[in-house]
């Protein structure tokens, strides 16, 4: 699409494309296919494409459903707006688009619309949860931060703590001690009388 907004129309033809009599010379099957060849090639002409050539001419989906409706029988002559471009192609449209091509059209431009705006609500929920995502990280963040220095200050408080209880027991320890001795010696004495 962003190719369409630089190439600029040089020129722009309205023709009705006899298809019938070179069509008729190929057998059932294979006329919607020569039908397209034929359609080509007289865009390619007429609109003056480098050398002819019909690589150069591209066809709207809309004609080729107008030329394949009836599927083994192509339409007797077709009427076509061609635009040439800068760029030397050429491209093919239906002039008076048929009710049942139009309807399939409005139906397909209507789909699109649609899925355009859920597309751009899904980028607006996306962009609103990114945001909140955001706010949470950062509280989370610091939610961290807050939990590691109450961790930091609890593992201090618990350094503190077992100092604490070390020096306790090491006074009991001594206390012990001197009772277990004073108890032998108690005993030493008390034997000895």
């Amino acid at each position: 699409m962003a190719e369409d907004k630089e190439d600029k129309v040089i020129l722009e033809r309205e023709y009705i494309v006899p298809l019938r009599k070179r069509c008729l010379r190929t057998p059932y099957f294979r006329r919607t296919k020569r039908a397209m060849k034929v359609l080509k090639e007289f865009i390619a002409k007429h609109m003056k494409t480098e050398d002819r050539r019909t690589d150069m001419v591209k066809i709207d989906m809309y004609v080729n459903h107008e030329v394949n409706f009836r599927n083994e029988i192509p339409p007797n002559k077709i009427k076509v707006r061609c635009k040439k471009m800068e760029s030397g192609i050429v491209k093919v449209e239906l002039v008076d688009i048929p009710q049942i091509l139009q309807y399939k059209i409005d139906r397909l431009n209507r789909i699109r619309t649609e899925g355009e705006k859920k597309a751009d609500e899904k980028k607006q929920e996306k962009a609103e949860v990114t945001k909140e995502e955001k706010k949470e990280e950062a509280t989370t963040e610091e939610k961290k931060e807050v939990k590691a220095e109450k961790d930091k200050s609890v593992e201090v408080a618990e350094k503190i703590h077992e100092k604490e209880m070390k020096r306790e027991m090491k006074h009991e320890v001594k206390t012990n001690r001197a009772i277990k001795q004073a108890g032998r010696t108690a005993s030493q004495d008390s034997s000895k009388n």
